[in-house]
């Protein structure tokens, strides 16, 4: 996914945007709104799964829904590769977040039909959907500035802070109507969000000159046709994998789950092998990547836990925390807005720490405090958990400090890891990168759906304990072999 423009693909000037590109309001909004419903409807979709009918839910059993929600968001970032394909070679990224946001809209109303087929569906469409927004809208901030700009960094933390906006918002209403009121209106109030995004974006769009107006690299005439032929071929086989499984008896959530779990890693562990292997990328290029790996499943493991403040954590916050206050029980799901109003507090903060400490502190060591702090944050739950026993309400409270914990783990290792894949790709896949980094937070999810199962048939305590410990071990294992992973590295701090 390249983030360079063309000549001439600024914007037109005129009036700003915090002394930006207008164009910046524009993008700021749909991302803003994208989030919206995107943490609104995760905010809920845990707890709608796990509801008893008579409630309106599903009544799935907790482990699957674990397993369901962690799927889903993998599924969400795995076409993050394929949606930047899409608007690379074929139609340009502003076209792709038009459609993307369509689809998402769409993916959202279906989840408002009151059935229980919906919801599926609806994840369906939202994830192709974000495939092709996510990925192709931060490119197109990108393209709003020269690449050496001194404004661009301040622009995407605007952009960035139009992401945790979305996400602080979306949970409080969406978590109202769909706790207090009705699930699926809680879905429809995602839709809604959506919609008012897709409109702006598109009344917006005279603000963006060319910016993301064509595709990077189009593919033309034959090979764009071979592509094509390709994509439909490859959608052909997953139309009959599915209808043989459903004629088969075997379409069930659990089936498609570790079905989907598996294609994650597989072609993560195919992405790397293809990048290996390239006889064109120089030796220092190959021992670069060899330490990206090493990153790589340092992150992929913080996903891993961090993930399930949607999950588990949102299971316990339903069920386990004294929500109560003056008469009131305000909605489990509003304890998820806690996350992201904690990293707009924290992300200027940890940005100073970073940039005082220099190249004192390397990147492994980074990410190795992440892990720890997140390994510390599973900690903290199984103590909570622990005074949760025999039916005691704690105070949310606990929670609030675990996702505090998390945050400052998250701001050690997340913003560094973008960072580290921009340094460490190889020339040729320089644009493709970003996609690779995407992918760690997939597997992580993936593999950490199917983890939380362990949830339900362990002890809170014995759970939390265990894979929070496991955490830190990890962390503290990634300091020991920093000075190798810096070899690694050849120069790359």
């Amino acid at each position: 996914m390249s983030s360079d423009a063309p000549v001439g693909a600024r914007p037109p000037a005129g009036k700003t945007f915090f002394g930006h590109p207008r164009a910046l309001s524009t993008l700021f909004l749909t991302e803003m709104w994208e989030r919206f419903s995107f943490y609104g409807m995760r905010a809920i979709l845990v707890l709608y799964l796990t509801a008893a009918v008579a409630d309106g839910g599903l009544d799935i059993g907790e482990s699957s829904a674990n397993a369901v929600y962690g799927t889903y968001n993998a599924m969400v970032y795995l076409m993050a590769l394929p949606g930047g394909w899409v608007a690379d070679r074929l139609i340009g990224a502003r076209r792709s977040v038009l459609w993307g946001g369509v689809v998402i809209a769409a993916g959202h109303y279906v989840m408002a039909i009151p059935t229980g087929w919906s919801v599926f569906a609806g994840m369906a469409l939202i994830v192709l959907g974000t495939g092709l927004l996510k990925p192709n809208i931060s490119t197109m901030v990108g393209d709003l500035y020269e690449r050496d700009s001194p404004r661009r960094d301040a622009g995407f933390s605007i952009f960035y802070m139009g992401i945790n906006l979305g996400a602080f918002i979306a949970p409080l209403i969406t978590g109202f109507l769909g706790e207090k009121i009705n699930w699926h209106l809680g879905f429809g109030a995602a839709a809604v969000g959506m919609t008012f995004g897709v409109l702006q974006y598109v009344l917006g769009r005279r603000n963006l000159g060319d910016a993301g107006a064509r595709p990077a690299d189009p593919l033309l005439g034959a090979d764009r046709r071979r592509a094509l032929t390709r994509i439909g071929v490859a959608t052909g086989i997953l139309v009959a994998v599915l209808l043989v499984l459903l004629l088969a008896g075997w379409f069930t959530v659990d089936t498609v789950v570790n079905l989907l779990t598996v294609v994650t890693v597989l072609v993560t562990v195919g992405y790397f092998a293809r990048i290996l292997t390239d006889r064109e990328i120089s030796g220092t290029e190959r021992s670069r990547m060899k330490a990206y790996v090493w990153l790589f499943v340092f992150a992929a493991s913080f996903w891993l836990i961090y993930d399930q403040a949607g999950s588990v954590l949102n299971i316990f916050a339903a069920d386990q925390t004294d929500r109560s206050v003056g008469g009131f029980t305000f909605p489990a799901s509003w304890l998820q807005s806690v996350n992201p109003i904690l990293i707009i507090i924290g992300a200027p903060l940890a940005a100073a720490l970073w940039l005082k400490l220099g190249h004192r502190v390397s990147t492994p060591t980074k990410f190795a405090v992440g892990l720890v702090l997140n390994g510390l944050s599973f900690v903290l739950m199984a103590a909570a958990a622990r005074a949760a026993v025999g039916g005691d309400l704690v105070s949310p409270l606990w929670l609030v400090a675990v996702y505090a914990i998390q945050v400052a783990g998250e701001l050690s290792l997340s913003p560094v890891g973008l960072s580290a894949t921009t340094k460490l790709a190889p020339v040729k896949y320089a644009s493709q990168m970003l996609g690779l980094w995407f992918l760690a937070t997939a597997v992580g999810d993936a593999i950490g759906g199917q983890v939380a199962r362990l949830a339900e048939a362990w002890s809170q305590p014995v759970y939390f304990l265990t894979f929070g410990l496991a955490s830190v071990v990890l962390g503290l294992a990634a300091v020991m072999f920093t000075r190798q992973i810096r070899h690694l590295m050849a120069g790359i701090h």
